[in-house]
């Protein structure tokens, strides 16, 4: 179950791995207590890259570690190339694009795979529309 507990009730989190078009390459779902560094691993895992675009809270020493041994760059603040960083308002983007779907953006699902099914059919969606 993918649902987390917090001062607000129950909460989840999305995480997803998009190209250099912006286009879903892997997505996680995890309870909202969750650290994002917990599944960046699963999340990066055979996708083949020149470089990685990253927000802070992947910065560890062990996921970087793992990317320069797949032969990627990871660009993560605060150790980052400024022009490099700034592909990262693809994922900004992404995110923005599937929170206009109400569905996803409220999540009224109490079932994870309920949930991921219709997430799955926006990212179709937004692929096929965006291309």
């Amino acid at each position: 179950m993918a649902l987390g507990r917090s001062r607000g009730g129950l909460t989840s989190k999305l995480h997803f791995a998009v190209d250099a078009l912006g286009k879903p390459l892997g997505m996680i779902l995890t309870a909202g207590q969750i650290a994002d560094i917990e599944c960046a691993h699963d999340l990066i895992t055979g996708i083949a890259c020149v470089s990685l675009v990253a927000d802070k809270g992947y910065d560890a020493n062990a996921l970087i570690h793992s990317i320069h041994t797949a032969g990627a760059k990871a660009v993560i603040p605060p150790r980052y190339d400024r022009s490099a960083y700034r592909a990262r308002n693809l994922i900004e983007r992404f995110f923005n694009r599937i929170q206009h779907f109400r569905h996803i953006a409220t999540r009224h699902d109490k079932l994870a795979a309920t949930y991921m099914a219709f997430v799955r059919v926006v990212c179709a969606v937004i692929s096929y529309r965006y291309m």
